[in-house]
């Protein structure tokens, strides 16, 4: 069997088309190809996760960012070459982080779920960029999501670019591919989404527990986060330890 690093390698040095890279992702991804309005989701019984067991990963360490006392806490499940994940971060994203991210409201958590290895070799590759920080992560998967259709047509120069633009040498971007160990954290934090929590396509979020699967417009996400915070504020306040 071929490790996950030479096998990512290997597809990015061949230098992938856009409608191939798309190829490799029959069968998986299942997300609606537009936002589903707010109002379809009203009319359905929301599903929700263990939130506390929702908001551990011992595999690897999560990419978290907000307050960490935020009454909502969002996690998103996402693909690098999934174009409805792109989407969601140039449109509902900018506009999330803004209105309840930075307003304190909402504690959120980005999970890879790579659906192919040029997404495992994007996220990869944005780890090592942002060398633990957070902040930074989200900074260059925001350049990686919103440029999607550009370096997808070929990966490797594409990634590359987005990467010494985050401060990756070229050296250090070869080595990053040979992580096998990164690589099989990402993997199987990946699977532990998908056995512990269901998670079978992307994006899929999860806001207090509450599961959405697919990409909602952004009055859709609203009419979620505010009922969420409504719930949170009618919760007992926790006094002491």
């Amino acid at each position: 069997m071929m490790d996950s690093s030479k096998k990512v390698n290997r597809i990015l040095q061949a230098s992938l088309s856009r409608r191939r890279a798309c190829g490799l992702l029959g069968g998986f991804v299942a997300a609606a190809a537009l936002p589903l309005a707010g109002a379809a989701w009203a009319e359905e019984k929301p599903e929700y996760a263990n939130k506390a067991l929702l908001e551990k990963n011992p595999i690897i360490e999560d990419i978290v960012i907000g307050a960490q006392d935020a009454p909502i806490t969002m996690v998103e499940y996402s693909s690098a070459t999934c174009p409805h994940c792109g989407n969601y971060h140039i449109h509902e994203w900018p506009v999330i982080k803004k209105d309840y991210v930075d307003a304190g409201k909402v504690r959120y958590i980005f999970r890879e779920f790579p659906l192919d290895q040029v997404a495992l070799a994007a996220f990869m590759l944005t780890r090592c960029a942002s060398k633990g920080d957070s902040e930074k992560y989200i900074a260059v998967l925001d350049m990686v999501m919103k440029t999607q259709r550009e370096w997808a047509r070929n990966p490797k120069d594409g990634l590359m670019k987005i990467m010494r633009m985050a401060g990756l040498s070229d050296e250090q971007f070869d080595k990053c591919l040979k992580d096998e160990a990164l690589a099989k954290k990402i993997m199987n934090s990946a699977r532990s989404g998908s056995k512990d929590f269901g998670v079978q396509s992307t994006p899929t979020f999860f806001i207090n527990g509450r599961k959405i699967v697919g990409r909602l417009d952004i009055d859709g996400f609203r009419m979620i986060l505010d009922e969420e915070l409504k719930k949170a504020a009618k919760e007992p306040q926790k006094t002491g330890q």
